[in-house]
């Protein structure tokens, strides 16, 4: 059965992966872009959208609700990062990050899910990380706001689930885009060794984790984190 999906920051990386998933699963999807829509956007709704501003998620929904319909798959995968040591990282920067990644989840998932409680159905997946579980040295900020959105996630389940409304986080570790494309060789190869697996994932892997919570086969699934890492935050809790 095809469904409308939203998957925000879905002009390139994860974001795309998933939303050419859905795509290919026959659902009606759009996206949403800070900068440039993808090249390459055949079957794509591209709506121009920062996760930030509240005037602007609603707009979002308001035109993706007016040309597919009420969103019933939600990917909440917009954000940030802004690397650097605590002793160098001043509040904005910390701030910043956390607007965009945990409350700019928090203010899609309470447009979206107006919606899913009138349908009494809805998923909702937002992109967390295995540096959300485990802390990781220079990232104080984006692992903190990637740990706030498993509280976040399991808060909304409990809230939503009299209505079958899901909501779940999926972790990924170390992932083939263009930010690790950009890394030095030896940079590159510190990180696959810390994997179990020995590898970086690819988009795609990512992409079917999101598609399989949200499908009717995940029904029974809520309030989890499911970690596509490799390995990497085996133990962490």
């Amino acid at each position: 059965m095809s469904r409308v999906v939203l998957v925000t920051g879905g002009n390139r990386g994860i974001g795309l992966a998933c939303a050419r998933a859905f795509v290919a699963n026959g659902d009606a999807v759009a996206i949403t872009h800070r900068g440039d829509p993808p090249a390459d956007a055949e079957g794509l709704l591209c709506v121009r959208c920062d996760v930030t501003d509240t005037e602007q998620v609603d707009a979002a929904f308001t035109e993706i609700e007016a040309t597919l319909g009420p969103v019933e798959v939600l990917v909440s995968n917009a954000g940030m990062t802004a690397d650097m040591l605590v002793l160098r990282m001043g509040t904005d920067d910390f701030a910043s990050v956390l607007d965009a990644n945990l409350t700019g989840g928090f203010r899609v998932a309470k447009r979206a899910v107006q919606k899913m409680m009138r349908a009494r159905f809805g998923r909702i997946i937002f992109i967390g990380s295995v540096v959300g579980s485990t802390g990781q040295a220079g990232q104080a900020n984006y692992a903190a706001s990637k740990a706030g959105l498993i509280g976040l996630a399991r808060s909304l389940a409990r809230e939503f689930a009299s209505r079958s409304i899901t909501v779940n986080v999926v972790a990924p570790g170390p992932v083939e885009t263009d930010m690790f494309a950009a890394v030095s060789d030896d940079t590159r190869a510190a990180i696959e060794g810390a994997v179990p697996l020995g590898r970086l994932a690819t988009p795609d892997e990512i992409a079917a984790a999101v598609t399989f919570l949200a499908s009717d086969g995940a029904g029974y699934i809520t309030g989890a984190v499911l970690p596509v890492d490799g390995g990497l935050g085996m133990g962490a809790t």
